[in-house]
């Protein structure tokens, strides 16, 4: 397997984070790989978006929980990053999955915790899988900080990688049992504090190891030499060399 190289919310510093624009330009700079993060509207649209309200990369403010997929048309998720993007709209799962097909793009797609509760977060997870059964051709990983629901995904879709999302600080000695409970493949921790020794735990423990958020060439550099597979970049143009 070699190294992995994703664009975190695409290439998020020339166009608009978890935009087509972002995805676009991570394909047009050679890019494999992208992570993005998924979430879904009151109709059961799977939108495209890391927040769990509009206020930071939209036009528009407050909880889309209460939306569906007409309000989209009203929604403008380029403008606050340039006049360039204007217009630029918050993308759904549907046409995600669209262009991965059209490409070959490989996603790892991030499905938040949802803050609705049960049921929305059921339907959440349900139209995920619905979605990522379209994929023909390209590979897929499915992560969560909300490793409660990625055992429910997991029951739903067995056959898709899942990685299991950790910051640091809740970084417990537990991690092999949750992860083994989940059934991940993946471990997906946070890049500050990460030492040599416990890269080679996971390593040892049978799963694969993607760390997020690393800006510094000398830091993928590093981590690679342990032994991960894949580091999480918001300048994954910039590391593409390392891949190869």
């Amino acid at each position: 397997m070699g190294k992995r190289i994703f664009a975190h919310r695409g290439l998020n510093r020339r166009a608009p984070e978890n935009t087509m624009a972002a995805f676009r330009k991570a394909v047009d700079a050679g890019v494999t790989w992208i992570e993005t993060d998924v979430d879904v509207l009151q109709d059961g649209t799977v939108i495209i978006c890391h927040d769990t309200t509009l206020d930071r990369t939209t036009n528009c403010t407050g909880s889309y929980y209460k939306l569906n997929r007409a309000d989209l048309a009203f929604i403008d998720a380029g403008s606050w990053f340039s006049p360039a993007y204007a217009g630029e709209p918050l993308p759904t799962l549907f046409q995600l999955v669209d262009y991965m097909n059209e490409t070959g793009l490989n996603a790892n797609i991030e499905i938040k915790s949802n803050e609705a509760g049960a049921a929305m977060t059921r339907q959440l997870i349900s139209a995920v899988a619905h979605e990522l059964r379209r994929l023909h051709g390209p590979q897929v990983i499915v992560s969560s900080f909300n490793h409660v629901l990625l055992h429910e995904f997991h029951a739903l879709a067995p056959d898709i990688p899942l990685g299991c999302l950790y910051e640091t600080a809740a970084l417990y000695e537990d991690w092999r049992s949750i992860l083994e409970l989940v059934g991940a493949t993946y471990i997906h921790p946070e890049d500050r504090d990460l030492t040599r020794e416990r890269v080679a735990a996971f390593r040892d423990a049978g799963f694969g190891v993607n760390v997020w958020t690393v800006n510094s060439v000398a830091r993928a550099h590093e981590l690679f030499n342990w032994g991960v597979e894949g580091v999480f970049t918001d300048c994954a143009d910039e590391m593409l060399h390392l891949a190869e």
